[in-house]
């Protein structure tokens, strides 16, 4: 394994030496929109709309293009395209049949969505791997790193045969189609720990036996990996996961922002290490960090993935954040900085017009970058106070920083309060000596700070804030209670309607909260 590490690190430092050619983003664009087009066009999709037609307008194809195709949901392309596929007919959204469902519950829906991943989008998934494994040149990472094990903490590698297909976990998935090499000699905990389907069978063993491995690398959503890794230094009686694992250098983190675990994430380190963000999900990967510093995540736009950008906004989208027909879209050359966008998906998987349910903000249109702030019903806006998630993010961090406390996850909820309205803060924190005050108090005064429209609507409509502060342990054994315990699942940021009526439920039968 050193050999090969060693071999990976000077092939990653001669290639940074040599410059090679690069398009402009829009040009990348119609390349791929084209291609994809081309593909599709003798699909039952690319018939239905006249991909032919569409790609025989030389000039004015990606008008024609957004003209022509309807923008999608999840349930609409479903219920129209994709449960054809389940079936087992071929050349319906894509050319051939689809091998591979994944199962992506997300956070804001109640059954599992089955998104279908084909051969050519396993393809694109290795493609920006390996984009992203050349921008790590970039960072302060120490050539060791390259030789020592990657811990992927993520859903269970076992696949379920459904006749013509499989179905489980994107991780899975991308499990079973690894280059061997990378099986072989990176992969931790290995296959036999990975297909067990129980997350706490597989934590179990990954707790054990962590010092038997040389750990360079963890990648995982960040609150699964802090338990993980807490876990291990409790189990094995140490100060900190250095001590164990004296050459973990990055952290690769995806799913949610990142800002407010790492307060606490860094109180499990010995040292720094590289964080490096990831933008993937069931439909695709997206992005990567590719720059050190306070820049965003890159999206690649070579890799069959073509890219529409819908502001998020009342023309767009009604008030539960559903998308309206016929939005205003735009091309990654039309985007400005500051805006936030949904994201819309055309996709070598057959993924058509889609939104994937992300709000987005370029940090730098010229070069890309994004971050994400958002999804489009995750949002709280019960009487125009417009807050996101990137709100919530950033007033949490702040509690973190100026009370020194841990704060592992949180959730807010807004209801009618006395004519008017209210929100109420569910906070995990172990720490017994916080002052419940303290904390709403910091996070009004943040938001007031950050949004002109909570500021606004503090001073009428939304009349009070609300703070209740619960063990951390309360919103990992509600995720088990519902089922979605496990790497790959996330407490939702905003809770509506039947997700907060259940979680009420639950905190009240358990007697958290009377």
């Amino acid at each position: 394994m050193a050999l090969l590490g060693n071999l990976i690190a000077r092939s990653l430092r001669v290639r940074k030496q040599f410059k090679l050619p690069v398009a402009s983003p829009y040009t990348y664009q119609r390349h791929t929109l084209r291609q994809l087009l081309d593909r599709g066009q003798y699909t039952a999709f690319g018939k239905h709309y006249g991909f032919a037609d569409i790609l025989s307008r030389e000039v004015d194809f990606i008008k024609a293009f957004k003209e022509r195709v309807p923008v999608h949901t999840y349930n609409e392309m479903h219920q129209q395209w994709w449960h054809r596929c389940q079936q087992g007919e071929e050349n319906v959204t894509w050319p051939g049949k689809v091998k591979y469902f994944a199962l992506s519950s997300g956070t804001s829906e109640a059954a599992s969505k089955h998104i279908p991943v084909t051969q050519d989008m396993l393809k694109s998934t290795k493609k920006v791997g390996f984009k992203q494994l050349c921008s790590m040149t970039e960072f302060n990472i120490p050539p060791v790193a390259f030789q020592k094990g990657i811990l992927m903490l993520g859903g269970t590698t076992s696949l379920f045969e459904k006749g013509d297909y499989y179905e489980g976990d994107m991780s899975g998935i991308s499990a079973k189609n690894m280059p061997r090499w990378m099986s072989n000699f990176f992969y931790k905990p290995g296959q036999r720990i990975s297909k067990r389907p129980k997350w706490e069978d597989r934590i179990k063993l990954i707790i054990r036996k962590a010092p038997q491995w040389d750990v360079g690398t963890v990648c995982g959503v960040p609150a699964w990996v802090q338990i993980v890794l807490d876990e291990v230094i409790k189990y094995h009686k140490v100060k900190h996961i250095h001590e164990i694992w004296p050459n973990l250098n990055i952290y690769i983190h995806g799913g949610v922002s990142f800002e407010p675990y790492k307060e606490s994430f860094q109180k499990l380190l010995g040292k720094p290490i590289n964080y490096i963000e990831t933008y993937m999900a069931s439909e695709g990967s997206f992005g990567f960090k590719a720059r050190p510093g306070n820049h965003g995540i890159k999206l690649v736009l070579n890799a069959g993935i073509f890219y529409e950008f819908v502001p998020f906004n009342s023309e767009n989208f009604d008030e539960d954040g559903n998308p309206k027909q016929n939005p205003t879209t735009y091309l990654i050359n039309q985007v400005k900085e500051d805006v936030d966008y949904a994201v819309m998906l055309s996709t070598c998987a057959g993924a058509w017009r889609y939104y994937i349910g992300d709000v987005i903000r370029f940090t730098d249109a010229k070069e890309g970058e994004i971050a994400i702030v958002g999804r489009t019903k995750q949002f709280l806006s019960l009487c125009g106070e417009h807050m996101s998630i990137d709100n919530m993010n950033k007033a949490i961090d702040t509690v973190s920083k100026k009370l020194n406390i841990t704060i592992r996850e949180f959730t807010v909820a807004g209801f009618k309060y006395e004519n008017l309205f209210a929100h109420r803060w569910y906070i995990g924190c172990d720490d017994p000596n916080v002052d419940v005050n303290e904390v709403k108090k910091i996070i009004d005064e943040t938001l007031c700070e950050i949004n002109d429209d909570y500021a606004v609507e503090r001073t009428s409509a939304l009349k009070e804030v609300f703070v209740e502060l619960l063990p951390n342990d309360v919103f990992y054994d509600y995720m088990k209670a519902i089922g979605k315990d496990g790497a790959m699942n996330k407490f939702p940021r905003v809770l509506k309607n039947g997700a907060l009526k259940n979680w009420e439920a639950y905190l009240s039968a358990n007697h958290v909260i009377q």
